[in-house]
């Protein structure tokens, strides 16, 4: 009697090359195995933006990427989120210090939805009246900003810090602002 022989499946899968969006230059951030460029479509690779960036301010910063397109054994990629590590929040929030934070679901001048979550913390404790200004004037200006500018210009804001400096700035008038990040930021279609 012949015995069978078994293929073995891992042999036969088929390597490719992922590549982060023109936002990061479009640089090879890895490889990753699939069976064929259908299984290939949607997954999702978690990459550090100290990676893609090479600035290592970007450390606590985590960002998600999508395979939406796979040209032979290239495997291209979007943006789905941009998120801050928890232990680099829970750094920011200290005792004696205030925070207000918000949720912002915004289409941006090129039609895609965003929904940014922001937060601000002051330099020391304050009113409850000045959280509520805060958060106030902090969504009327990152909702203009974004209303004005296309997904991958607010991207870029965010990831070269300017977004979150002109918040600061612009916010030091209500109370001194220690730092204002932007906690996640969420990419629809």
């Amino acid at each position: 009697m012949a015995s069978q022989r078994s293929v073995d499946k891992w042999k036969m899968k088929k390597w490719f090359s992922v590549y982060a969006p023109a936002v990061f230059n479009d640089i090879v951030v890895g490889e990753m195995p699939a069976n064929d460029d259908k299984s290939a479509l949607g997954r999702r690779v978690v990459v550090s933006m100290d990676v893609l960036t090479k600035n290592p301010a970007h450390a606590y910063t985590n960002v998600v990427l999508k395979v939406v397109d796979v040209k032979g054994d290239a495997a291209h990629t979007k943006v789905v989120s941009i998120e801050q590590l928890y232990s680099y929040m829970r750094s920011l929030v200290r005792r004696y210090r205030s925070v207000s934070d918000s949720v912002l679901p915004i289409m941006t001048k090129d039609n895609v939805q965003i929904v940014i979550k922001l937060i601000a913390i002051t330099k020391g404790r304050t009113t409850h009246v000045k959280l509520i200004g805060i958060r106030k004037e902090m969504n009327d200006m990152a909702s203009n900003f974004l209303k004005e500018h296309t997904a991958s210009e607010v991207m870029s804001a965010i990831i070269e810090g300017k977004l979150q400096a002109e918040l600061q700035s612009n916010l030091d008038h209500i109370t001194g602002i220690n730092k204002v990040e932007i906690r996640k930021l969420e990419v629809g279609g």
